[in-house]
């Protein structure tokens, strides 16, 4: 399971999902939980993604009519269009462009990404550049720490085997 705060730092609030995981890395996590800091290295992040984790959480800042702060729980679905699109910009990588990249790359190798896949996503109030979070976004972090944590024993629940399960079915443990 991998958890990938996303985002530029210098670009204000985008830097949401960096401050989120960094955060989070300060965290005790459930045994096979990754968190990490991607940054602006989305087409890394794609790559990495073919190497079989079963679940993905993408922390970023993302567009909305919500007043800034506002977070919402995303679960992306198949391309309505019936295709990979992959939009490459090292600089701004964002959550469907990254998923984009993984399609593709996945369709090109035979590999395939996280089975299920989560976006906690923040309105932001600017992405002008410059360092820092805005009021309303860095007051966000906290409650995303404890929302990707719900999210993470979620996933865990649906994803990962249970030995216990199969203990009170009559089988292996």
């Amino acid at each position: 399971m991998l958890v990938a705060g996303i985002g530029n730092i210098f670009l204000g609030d985008d830097g949401f999902g960096v401050e989120t995981a960094r955060r989070l890395r300060e965290e005790t996590m459930p045994p096979g939980v990754e968190v990490q800091d991607t940054g602006v290295r989305g087409v890394h992040l794609a790559y990495q993604l073919l190497d079989g984790y079963a679940g993905l959480v993408l922390v970023d800042a993302v567009p909305g009519d919500d007043p800034p702060g506002t977070l919402r729980v995303i679960e992306p679905g198949p391309d309505p269009a019936g295709g990979p699109v992959a939009v490459v910009d090292g600089h701004r990588m964002t959550p469907d462009a990254v998923l984009g990249l993984l399609d593709t790359l996945a369709e090109g190798t035979g590999e395939a990404g996280p089975s299920r896949v989560l976006v906690v996503g923040c309105v932001p109030e600017t992405v002008e550049e410059g360092m820092g979070l805005s009021r309303p976004v860095a007051a966000a972090v906290p409650e995303a720490v404890l929302l990707v944590r719900e999210l993470v024993d979620d996933l865990i629940a649906d994803l990962l085997p249970h030995p216990e399960a199969g203990a009170a079915a009559g089988g292996p443990t």
